[in-house]
């Protein structure tokens, strides 16, 4: 879509230093390139050159000095060079946003999801959104350089599709229809709460020496689990392990995957729902639980009813003895709870803590110090946002189609 470049490696990681630079900060001068990546003075000004011939950035030009000496030009990313379009798929709501290759959100909108929707007519409605997208903002789709969907649960990102989810179960989405109206655009899948995490660490400066790592714990109908720790190059790596359906304990409790004893089957909203109402725990757990009911839930726990206590406590405990386990396989780091179910903290924070207890490394390192971010759909766009521009700043340098 972009152009090709020059086949220089080392030119091409310079751009990319220039670029990211870019994305970080709004705009930036000449001399702050050079200072922020590390480059020759001489480089900046050949790659700046370069990239604002392509219209990839532009030059704002001061009105006036505001003292002696030459005015300082500052460099930005030109929005109209590329656009993302990104989606976040949830239980009962897909959001569609729009945004330039500077970071600027164009577009939002909601479309409430169809619970009784097959994974053809949930396809067919995606495709039908995506247009409409692009459409409200009068774009050409062969502008379109990314296209970044999330979901809770397992996705295949080589084949761009959602294997597993709560929404569909096994029924896997291919939700590569929809890209034949976007012909330019590179489909990418990713787990919702691995983009948490992304977004959770690129806010506090997750790229370098002083980020060791976070724990990103979404809570609410589904439970997710995303890590972003700083590699050894002093880049920013990302996973999502499938933590909500880890097991936790041989029981009967039934989750919506179908195991038993799994992470969400006790701590999920579903979970919560059925201990607090004394529900045999292999009833097939409800495909959705209002918040409205949850809210009802925890009020009764705080008035003191022991049953629900008792609910919120065994939620707790079970992300806990979650959390000690991941911490046994990679390193105490800190834990940042998002979702919905941050609202209910308080009851969940006895048993988490004697969960997180039952961890040697917890006992010998300390508890992990716990923070809440209340903005989770926020959380999802930004790391949608950073991951799509940094694939088009990868398109632009290598030259790919």
């Amino acid at each position: 879509m972009l152009i090709k470049s020059s086949g220089d490696k080392v030119r091409r990681q310079n751009s990319t230093l220039v670029l990211s630079a870019l994305r970080r900060q709004d705009a930036l001068s000449h001399t702050d390139l050079a200072e922020l990546t590390g480059l020759a003075s001489a480089t900046v000004t050949a790659i700046t050159a370069e990239l604002e011939q392509i219209g990839a950035i532009e030059r704002h030009e001061p009105q006036a000095a505001a003292s002696r000496g030459r005015p300082r030009v500052l460099l930005s990313r030109k929005g109209s060079f590329a656009y993302a379009m990104s989606v976040q798929i949830s239980s009962d709501n897909v959001r569609y946003a729009l945004s330039d290759y500077r970071g600027t959100l164009m577009d939002r909108f909601d479309e409430p999801r169809v619970l009784a929707a097959t994974p053809s007519s949930f396809s067919e409605d995606f495709a039908r959104a995506l247009l409409r997208l692009a459409d409200r903002s009068k774009l050409d789709s062969a502008t379109v350089a990314v296209l970044s969907v999330s979901s809770k649960g397992i996705v295949d990102a080589e084949g761009a599709h959602v294997v597993w989810s709560p929404v569909f179960g096994n029924q896997p989405v291919d939700l590569n229809a929809a890209l034949s109206a976007f012909p330019n655009a590179d489909l990418m899948v990713s787990n919702e709460t691995r983009l948490v995490a992304h977004g959770l660490a690129s806010r506090i400066g997750g790229e370098g020496a002083d980020f060791r790592g976070l724990i990103a714990l979404s809570l609410g109908h589904s439970i997710g689990l995303g890590i972003a720790r700083t590699n050894a190059v002093g880049g920013l790596e990302v996973n999502a392990p499938n933590f909500g359906h880890m097991l936790n304990a041989s029981d009967n409790k039934l989750c919506r995957c179908g195991s038993r004893g799994c992470v969400e089957a006790s701590a999920g909203f579903y979970g919560i729902l059925r201990t607090a109402f004394e529900v045999p725990p292999d009833t097939i757990p409800a495909r959705f639980v209002p918040l409205a009911e949850m809210d009802r839930i925890a009020l009764t726990a705080r008035q003191g009813n022991r049953m629900a206590q008792y609910a919120f406590r065994q939620a707790g405990l079970a992300l806990g003895q979650g959390l000690s386990r991941v911490f046994s396989l990679y390193e105490t780091l800190p834990v940042i709870i998002t979702g919905p179910g941050t609202r209910y903290y308080d009851l969940l924070a006895r048993g988490l803590d004697e969960g997180l207890q039952t961890c040697l490394q917890v006992r010998l390192d300390g508890m992990p110090k716990i923070d809440m971010a209340n903005d989770e759909a926020s959380l999802v766009y930004e790391g949608h946002l950073d991951r799509a521009l940094k694939a088009i700043d990868q398109q632009l340098v290598t030259g790919a189609p």
